[in-house]
């Protein structure tokens, strides 16, 4: 359940109520709002006088479902604005992982020149083998800071467990909780003590339940700038690295009011694919696109095969413009 207190409840009162009720409490648009688990359907008697609005709810998506909020939430990434009524698609590039200063200065260029303002480069990766490059770590993050402030960009790197949190929450200007770290406690509580943006990856083999609750560990402790990414689920196929799926993204769309990101580039796991999925992924109307470019990917230190070369990568920027405007978006 969610309930907006009136306005004259003090803070000593606030402190009570949240003991009394087992409650979160957050500030949001102004408000002080509390939040308990599902199972709460009636508020108490006693309360009653001190409650403006309640909200009461089937499970524990909450403050990321249009029961609560039907508008889309508005998250500012950078110099751009994504979600909300902007009717904007968020192109968001950049190599699998942060290699030299030289490839992650390419990539920034090349973004500058596309008028694109967000770059992606992992530090920290969270491999499948342990003998495969695991990142530069904190002198990738100083890369990605430095690029920032030559070009002006805003960062996103991943975290891959709570042991750097911290480095990653100074150093970059969005916070992405990977799909093998989204049900990492560490780092999505963390993330709710920051008002920087977090975008969570949905797990490979997550529910969208699962998936949505994540984002409520954020929203839960004070943290209103949260945006879904949808990378692909684990099924019966083999022939593609995952399965995208914008079924579930239709579904986050209807019931969710966090903006959502979809990359292509993790669920088809092949280069080839990755230009007709992004154009779908736009059709869809979505907030965002994550897609992978390095300047050689035959020599792509992590996922050579799905990163687009940097011709590519343009060619398909141009050919997201003309499907973003058959649906009134715009790439940006």
């Amino acid at each position: 359940m969610i309930l907006h207190l009136k306005a004259g409840v003090n803070a000593q009162r606030i402190n009570e109520l949240t003991t009394e009720l087992k409650a979160f409490h957050i500030r949001y648009q102004e408000k002080d709002v509390l939040i308990t688990g599902a199972g709460m359907k009636t508020i108490p008697v006693a309360i009653e006088k001190e409650v403006e609005k309640f909200w009461a709810f089937d499970s524990d998506i909450q403050l990321a479902s249009t029961i609560y909020q039907k508008e889309k939430r508005t998250v500012q990434l950078g110099d751009v604005v994504i979600g909300g009524t902007t009717n904007h698609t968020v192109l968001i590039g950049g190599p699998c992982s942060v290699e030299s200063e030289e490839q992650i200065r390419s990539a920034s260029e090349l973004l500058k020149s596309l008028n694109l303002s967000v770059l992606r480069g992992g530090c920290y990766k969270p491999r499948t083998s342990p003998y495969s490059f695991q990142g530069m770590g904190l002198e990738g993050l100083k890369l990605l800071a430095k690029m920032r402030e030559e070009y002006g960009l805003a960062v996103i790197t991943e975290a891959r467990d709570a042991t750097h949190i911290d480095e990653i929450i100074e150093y970059t200007d969005i916070i992405q909780v990977g799909a093998k770290a989204m049900y990492d406690q560490g780092i999505l509580r963390a993330c709710a003590k920051t008002d920087k943006p977090v975008l969570i990856k949905r797990g490979f083999g997550t529910t969208l339940q699962e998936f949505v609750q994540a984002s409520e560990f954020v929203l839960s402790g004070g943290n209103p700038n949260v945006v879904l990414c949808e990378r692909g689920i684990r099924t019966f196929e083999t022939k593609t690295r995952f399965t995208l799926d914008l079924c579930g993204v239709a579904w986050l769309q209807e019931y969710t009011n966090l903006p959502v990101i979809l990359d292509p580039s993790h669920a088809m796991g092949y280069a080839y694919g990755v230009a007709p999925l992004a154009k779908a992924c736009t059709a869809m109307g979505v907030d965002g696109l994550l897609i992978e470019a390095h300047p050689n990917p035959k020599v792509a230190k992590s996922d050579a095969s799905q990163q687009l070369n940097y011709e590519e990568f343009t060619a398909l920027k141009r050919d997201l413009e003309t499907v973003a405007g058959a649906v009134g978006y715009k790439i940006v």
